[in-house]
């Protein structure tokens, strides 16, 4: 698979306990995006943040949250990142998605020696 050098970078901002489908939604998301042969998806954990709610969740030893921040990346083309966020609508109770230009300086995998 080849990347153009003018992608896109889908990024998401879920909490931790939000699930979709009896998964946790970043499990989902990531699940969907292999599913519709996108490029790659990549969940990181945050360890603190809040969002729309204004609720602070923090991984801090003395309140930990059971819900703290995940972010899903993903960059493929715009007209795949764009198809894709039309199937995030009815998943997605609640965060932010946003979208930005990605200049694709690699995408290759391990050679054989």
């Amino acid at each position: 698979m080849t990347l153009p050098k003018e992608g896109q970078l889908l990024r998401i901002f879920a909490g931790e306990a939000d699930k979709h489908q009896g998964l946790p939604l970043g499990e989902w998301i990531i699940r969907e995006a292999k599913k519709r042969g996108l490029a790659g998806a990549t969940m990181f954990r945050g360890v603190a943040g809040f969002g729309v709610g204004s609720r602070i969740h923090t991984a801090h030893l003395l309140r930990l949250s059971s819900d703290l921040p995940v972010v899903i990346e993903i960059v493929d083309d715009p007209s795949k990142i764009e198809a894709f966020i039309t199937t995030l609508d009815d998943a997605f109770p609640r965060g932010l998605i946003t979208v930005e230009k990605a200049r694709v300086i690699w995408y290759r995998t391990i050679k054989n020696p």
